[in-house]
């Protein structure tokens, strides 16, 4: 869905919209989609400029992606509301070093007539995601020694305590 500026000097665009998996790419993030993602939302002109696009709203999804502890397939359910202000690529200055205050860091830039809504949804959904995507807190992960998942099957592996780093020091005699 387009979110044209020159739609929006007549009027707000509201919308209510369902994408399916597969219609949004996540395939960069290595993600995948595994339920339909809703949003509902407005997109307006700001007070405050001529050019600059507030986008206000919700959406829902699960997400599924690789447990970055055990590598096994996890959902990352989400449910997350938005507020953003976009301007005109053109309006950023060419200088090589621009101050900025806290408020223009929250700023997103667009070119040409207007924005995508997939590209806005595909950018927060990435954002929403943890750092550390687990499958669940308790999750034990791969054993470093045979590469067994420590939630499946227990390992007898002994995992050595020392830091390796240290190892020339442990020759070293003190008199």
């Amino acid at each position: 869905m387009f979110l044209s500026v020159k739609e929006l000097e007549l009027r707000k665009i509201r919308f209510d919209e369902t994408f399916a998996p597969g219609k949004i790419d996540f395939t960069g993030e290595e993600l995948e989609q595994g339920s339909d993602l809703h949003v509902t939302g407005v997109a307006e002109l700001a007070e405050e400029s001529e050019a600059q696009i507030r986008v206000q709203g919700t959406y829902s999804v699960e997400m599924v992606g690789q447990c970055d502890r055990c590598l096994v397939r996890a959902r990352f359910p989400l449910s997350v509301g938005f507020d953003l202000f976009y301007r005109p690529a053109s309006e950023v200055p060419r200088e090589e070093e621009v101050e900025i205050d806290s408020g223009e860091a929250e700023i997103g830039f667009y070119e040409g007539g207007g924005l995508e809504l997939e590209d806005i949804l595909r950018e927060q959904v990435v954002l929403a995601l943890p750092m550390q995507r687990v499958c669940s807190e308790a999750c034990k992960g791969i054993c470093p020694v045979c590469g067994k998942n420590r939630n499946e099957t227990a390992c007898d592996c002994h995992v050595p305590t020392s830091d390796d780093r240290w190892a020339a020091l442990r020759k070293l005699e003190l008199k």
